[in-house]
């Protein structure tokens, strides 16, 4: 990993990441970009996107914490405030951003926007406009375009705790590519 040139709040805020992850999320930056995380946020119990795995890009621009991260669903899904480009409409990314909040404020926040989507604040016209006037319909086409990966989740987590463990024995050669 090149730390050299990251300030040190981005290493802390990635250490942590990596050892304390959030119940259901997963972010692990670049190798080559430790500006850029790969994130993989597991559907909330109890909301439309229950069971589903969401692959998602979180990128820290170089004015950041001043400036919010830049995030956007790379697996596409059916929510009023997340369009077809996976942008997503969220305050704490645009003018409630402040530089006191973190990767994983920004990730549990998105995670939240999954339990509790907003039609009142949309990016999606369209899919407001059905939550709005069958929000039971929407809820239904919501859970039935959510990509079922829950093992597949759970073998990701598995798998990069054992490289994680891998790479503090100092077994580098067992995780290139990793």
């Amino acid at each position: 990993m090149a730390n050299s040139n990251l300030p040190r709040r981005i290493i802390k805020e990635t250490q942590r990441l990596l050892s304390e992850p959030a119940p259901g999320i997963s972010a692990s930056p670049s190798e080559e970009n430790m500006r850029y995380f790969n994130v993989m946020i597991l559907g909330p119990t109890q909301s439309p996107y229950e069971g589903g795995v969401f692959k998602l890009e979180l990128f820290l621009p170089e004015e950041y914490p001043m400036a919010a991260p830049k995030v956007r669903f790379l697996t596409k899904i059916y929510h009023p405030n997340i369009d077809k480009l996976g942008r997503i409409c969220l305050d704490i990314l645009k003018d409630k951003w402040s530089p006191a909040l973190q990767i994983r404020t920004v990730l549990l926040s998105i995670q939240a926007l999954l339990s509790a989507p907003n039609p009142d604040d949309p990016l999606s016209e369209n899919i407001a406009k059905h939550w709005k006037s069958n929000e039971a319909e929407a809820v239904e086409t919501g859970r039935n375009s959510t990509p079922l990966g829950l093992f597949f989740f759970g073998l990701y987590l598995i798998l990069r705790s054992f490289i994680l463990i891998l790479r503090r024995l100092n077994y580098d050669q067992f995780t290139e590519g990793f």
